[in-house]
């Protein structure tokens, strides 16, 4: 198999070449540079399946650094390099979406097994860290039980899945607990997010491509489905690929061959494909976002992902399993979360679903010094209950509305565009215009967000 790329950042030579020449023993091809500045410039030529990044270093650090890839390049894996101890930078890494951070000083079996579990290419056998445990289905409700029953009856057999629901709510855990109970557990399982490839490298990146195929390209590279052969690939957010990609896409589907671009031959390839959308499918169809045939073909079986705040009689459990993920990455023995604080969490309607309470109680670990969870551990987090989308409809078709800051009036006799246009320019101006943050708000990817943008000022 072809080693995965990581683009390191670290201003000091010496820890950069030395991180450069450890990541190379691991199998990695590693392209080492000075600063933001230059990883920045490096990213818009060739495209990794992570970054690592120091977070001190001149011109731009590593935390200005992860906010720029998040506003241009969406989920592209980030970890990030703090210092020892620092539960400021720490913090600051969760709150501008860190994929994930280690501390300095680095140890080598830690940095191996956070650096595995970012690239999206694992040997099953060897288990992950993080939500492969299934965390995100953790419950008694029904639509726990329901979610967990579709996985065993569909994992076993070679259908393609198409797994929808909302940012957040585990549709990736989902898509590594139907390889690991497939026949396929034994191979590569690979995910790639479509929203974060630039489009002028993404049908490299699916396809691969041969020496001297486009500029830049100065040796062959295997795409995504030679990396996965036998095993299982997922294609999150599939309506962020290009409409030509797609149909490309469909035909390797149907014919099981593919040709690298620059190459004249085809190579028979052996892939389960699962899909997946934070977009109900039918709207991506009407909008031209997604290939009717691709859809058909790939919607061979749906599994819908309920958001947490349809089912939060499972909230208790959640956190009793993410807390015991979390204290065995932070070496902590938290053991419960105080029944005030967990009220607070009850009133929350989780936009961000199972990942926003992942790093709510991620960020609370870290302050608390016991070891329970308490009110005051939950920091800036807002428990203000905010609508959900059928209450917020209507009350907007009484004409209701509401005051307070953080929602939206909506006047009579206005459309659903206009009162999505406003939705959508009242979450930008509470995240201060930070469109990443905003597209997560809003359960969408960041290019849709800056899609409907364009699309309104085009009415202007």
């Amino acid at each position: 198999m072809q080693p995965s790329r990581i683009l390191l950042a670290d201003d000091e030579p010496n820890e950069r070449h030395g991180l450069a020449e450890l990541l190379a023993t691991w199998g990695y091809e590693v392209d080492a540079v000075a600063d933001g500045v230059e990883a920045l410039e490096h990213l818009s030529r060739t495209f990794p399946r992570a970054v690592l990044t120091d977070i001190r270093m001149p011109r731009m650090d590593g935390l200005q650094l992860l906010e720029r890839i998040r506003q241009q390049y969406g989920k592209l894996p980030v970890l990030v390099i703090t210092g020892q101890g620092s539960k400021d930078a720490a913090i600051e890494c969760l709150r501008l979406q860190a994929s994930d951070y280690i501390e300095k000083p680095i140890k080598g079996e830690e940095l191996k097994a956070r650096l595995a579990d970012l690239v999206r290419v694992e040997d099953p056998s060897a288990g992950r860290n993080g939500e492969s445990d299934g965390a995100a289905f953790v419950g008694i409700s029904a639509m726990a039980q329901q979610v967990r029953t579709l996985i065993d009856q569909v994992a076993p057999t070679t259908a393609s899945v198409l797994i929808t629901g909302e940012s957040g709510t585990g549709k990736e855990v989902v898509a590594r607990l139907i390889h690991a109970q497939s026949p396929r557990r034994e191979r590569t399982f690979l995910a790639i997010n479509c929203s974060a490839i630039p489009e002028s490298l993404m049908e490299s990146e699916i396809f691969g491509h041969e020496k001297g195929a486009f500029t830049g390209a100065q040796e062959r590279r295997a795409g995504c489905f030679e990396l996965a052969e036998g095993g299982t690939l997922l294609l999150d957010e599939i309506g962020e690929m290009p409409m030509a990609t797609q149909a490309k896409l469909l035909r390797v589907l149907e014919d099981r061959h593919l040709r690298r671009l620059g190459s004249k031959s085809e190579l028979a390839v052996n892939v389960r494909v699962i899909a997946a959308t934070n977009r109900p499918p039918l709207e991506a169809l009407r909008l031209n976002q997604l290939r009717n045939d691709l859809y058909y073909r790939l919607n061979v079986f749906n599994l819908h992902l309920p958001p947490l705040r349809d089912h939060m009689e499972d909230l208790p459990a959640l956190c009793a399993t993410l807390l015991k993920q979390l204290n065995q990455r932070h070496g902590r023995s938290i053991t419960h979360v105080a029944q005030p604080a967990m009220a607070l969490l009850e009133r929350h309607r989780w936009p961000g679903n199972v990942r926003e309470l992942r790093n709510t109680l991620e960020r609370a670990l870290i302050l608390a010094s016991g070891t329970t969870i308490e009110p005051q551990h939950l920091g800036d987090f807002n428990p203000v209950t905010s609508a959900a989308p059928a209450e917020a409809a209507a009350a907007m078709a009484a004409g209701a509305g509401f005051d307070d800051e953080a929602s939206v009036r909506v006047p009579l006799g206005a459309t659903v565009a206009d009162g999505e246009r406003l939705l959508i320019l009242k979450t930008l101006a509470l995240e201060n215009n930070n469109k990443t943050r905003a597209a997560e708000k809003l359960g969408i990817s960041l290019k849709t967000l800056q899609n409907k943008l364009k699309e309104d000022q085009s009415r202007v």
